[in-house]
């Protein structure tokens, strides 16, 4: 057994500087901060419903818009032309939210992932745009609008109770809030707490003060959530995929391969961002024509993508969770030019989507690594699993910038230890290559309000 570590004398005459387990212990003493933790974990129990049900509606209205009205018409799959007026209508409202209501809808999804903000007069924009992006056909994912949505319920809570409102409990209740709401898509707490810490970027004494209200939020959130919906029955979306056949063990052209698909991974995604931030500069000085105008390009990329290949266009206009899953179970239904045309007309929507409409970055990035690793798995020693998982990796750590949450979420989709080491390589060297290349314009958080269009 070795010692444990001691703090250095201090000078003579002076006193002695509290280590970091002193302050993480005089914290843990101070009746503020344990009434947030008791507040973190109340507070985890109506977020994480409110989250179940904000998916649930999601989930139903996408059925209903890309299933049910078309079989009603008569057609086994949506028509070409069928997102065109869907993203016309959520152009429109998106727009409109942006340009009327607090907040703007939320962050610009270009911008990336961002834990702070959050406010609860905020909330009814960043409702309405999530309802009018996601199940129309955007290509986001649903992690950016939970985030806001958790957070501004936690400050709404806070002051329903009137407890005190201080700088420092607004940054612990809107982190533990949007934790809690997080949880809830990505099916794991601590996926969800990770994400958030790095998202905050801390480290020292300060990590564990954001850290644990996090944890415990989303503990008790999943746990919810998890109850509630196996008692309901209803179904919000799983972000897991299963192959057909069981991960190989890797060998060295696993791996010299998929740092070379990372490499090539994170350089594209990079491209896709900085389109995205294009497009968002674009939209800013008109945000309802302009975002109509994009809504409809990325409806169009999807039609040409259904007429070119005579493949279901909501493969294109839709996050790509459910394509995901499609992929993996059967990836040979899947031709190279197929292939090649998701990758491309999603591409393009994604862009127009990040910085017009509102949503998150992450499930249209796994989807497009994931079909950029099936289609260059053919190359010799890569196999379709560590190509998939390589890409996924290679393509969320280029979006996000945030590589410990990439990995750790690609390796709870895939639910499989052997693609771990491909899975940190690709993460890592698509993250470093899309740090260096250049970073393109920057996009902003959100517009302010105004009453012009």
């Amino acid at each position: 057994m070795t010692a444990s570590p001691k703090a250095h004398p201090a000078p003579e005459g002076q006193p002695e500087e509290p280590t970091e387990a002193d302050r993480l212990r005089d914290l843990l003493r101070t009746p503020a901060y344990r009434k947030v933790l008791v507040f973190s974990a109340l507070i985890g129990v109506p977020i994480s419903l409110a989250a179940f049900w904000f998916l649930v509606g999601l989930h139903e209205l996408e059925h209903v818009l890309w299933t049910d009205v078309p079989e009603a018409l008569g057609w086994d799959t949506p028509p070409a032309w069928w997102p065109l007026p869907l993203l016309a209508v959520a152009g429109t409202i998106v727009g409109l939210v942006v340009a009327r209501l607090p907040g703007a809808g939320g962050h610009v999804p270009a911008s990336g992932l961002h834990a702070g903000g959050a406010s609860a007069a905020a909330l009814p924009g960043v409702i309405i745009a999530a309802a009018a992006s996601l199940p129309l056909g955007a290509v986001l994912g649903p992690e950016a609008p939970l985030i806001a949505l958790g957070g501004g319920l936690a400050l709404l809570f806070r002051r329903l109770v009137r407890a005190p409102a201080t700088p420092q409990s607004t940054a612990l209740l809107g982190a533990a809030g949007a934790a809690a709401a997080i949880s809830a898509i990505f099916g794991n707490p601590l996926i969800a707490a990770v994400l958030l810490i790095e998202v905050a970027g801390v480290g020292g004494p300060q990590l564990f003060v954001i850290m644990l209200p996090a944890l415990l939020s989303s503990g008790v959130g999943a746990v919810v959530f998890t109850g509630f919906g196996r008692w309901t029955g209803l179904e919000t979306g799983s972000l897991s995929i299963r192959f057909p056949t069981a991960a190989p063990r890797l060998d060295t052209g696993d791996v010299v391969w998929s740092i070379a698909l990372a490499a090539g991974i994170g350089a594209l995604v990079h491209l896709v961002i900085i389109g995205g931030r294009l497009t968002a500069a674009f939209v800013a000085s008109s945000p309802v024509v302009r975002t109509v105008v994009c809504a409809v390009g990325a409806g169009g990329c999807a039609a040409l993508y259904a007429v070119s290949t005579g493949r279901d266009p909501v493969e294109v206009a839709s996050s790509g969770q459910a394509t995901l899953a499609g992929l993996a179970a059967d990836p040979h239904a899947w031709s190279v030019g197929a292939l090649l045309a998701v990758l491309l007309f999603k591409g393009v929507a994604y862009a127009l989507c990040l910085g017009s409409l509102r949503g998150g970055l992450v499930f249209p990035a796994l989807f497009l690594g994931a079909a950029t690793g099936v289609l260059l798995s053919p190359l010799p020693g890569l196999g379709v699993i560590p190509g998939a998982a390589a890409g996924m990796a290679a393509a969320v750590a280029a979006a996000l910038r945030l590589p410990v949450s990439s990995v750790a979420l690609v390796v709870l989709v895939l639910g499989n230890a052997e693609t771990i080491p491909v899975v940190i390589l690709a993460a890592v060297t698509a993250f470093a290559v899309a740090e260096l290349l250049p970073r393109g314009p920057v996009a902003g958080h959100a517009a302010p309000p105004s009453r012009t269009a």
